[in-house]
């Protein structure tokens, strides 16, 4: 009996830690805001400046919609995601009204990033897919945002295969401190959870060798020796 308990104790863990890696961007941005704030606001600084020094005849499009986009993106630095997405108030305009208005622009690019991070925290995983899909990242660090958020937004659908591929995308897109070891312990929890237990021992420890000042490392112990155990 007491091997059964034990067994049933670990697959309790298992859903548990599951349910973790399948946990809304919202948590991880909550922890990180400050952080992922800067590197966002860096895509806005680094979107804009090329575009206005490559493209001198769309200038005056791309200060605009720059203008535009600043209370929308002040609405959803304070968790006010379909305000920040509609009206964010003050005759500007929310990101769904800059992605259809200034097509073509960085800005509207970016607007797409913000509209899937919004969605996704809203719970309304398709429109976060759709506008995710749409954002095309140009610097280093987009491609993992982009990626580790697609990730979560089919995890929330039981898609666990796409998942699984996004986050591995996430987590290889660039050698990150912060994202990089959060989306490989993502992808090593949802491995675990469909008993692919090498591939989530080998991602645990990776995590451990590469990552040890890390907060996923914190804890990383006790991950690999439930994996080592089955």
């Amino acid at each position: 009996m007491a091997i059964k308990r034990n067994r049933n104790k670990r697959n309790e863990d298992t859903l548990l830690d599951l349910s973790e890696a399948r946990t809304s961007a919202s948590h991880f941005l909550e922890e990180n805001q400050t952080k992922i704030i800067a590197i966002v606001a860096g895509l806005v600084i680094i979107f804009g400046g090329i575009f206005v020094y490559k493209n001198l005849i769309q200038k005056p499009k791309e200060e605009k919609a720059l203008a535009q986009m600043w209370k929308a993106q002040y609405q959803f630095e304070q968790d006010s995601f379909l305000v920040a997405l509609e009206n964010p108030g003050g005759g500007y305009s929310g990101f769904l009204s800059i992605i259809k208005d200034y097509k073509g622009t960085k800005a509207g690019n970016l607007s797409n990033f913000y509209a899937g991070l919004s969605y996704l925290n809203l719970g309304n995983y398709d429109a976060a897919l759709t506008h995710l899909n749409k954002f095309k990242p140009t610097d280093k660090i987009g491609p993992t945002l982009k990626y580790g958020a697609l990730g979560d937004a089919y995890s929330e659908l039981n898609q666990m295969d796409k998942a699984m591929e996004n986050y591995k995308k996430a987590a290889s897109a660039s050698e990150n401190d912060l994202l990089t070891p959060y989306y490989m312990k993502k992808l090593a929890l949802l491995h675990e959870a469909q008993t692919q237990t090498e591939e989530a021992l080998a991602l645990f420890r990776e995590i451990k060798s590469r990552y040890p000042n890390s907060n996923e490392a914190l804890t990383i112990d006790k991950y690999i020796a439930r994996a080592e155990a089955k």
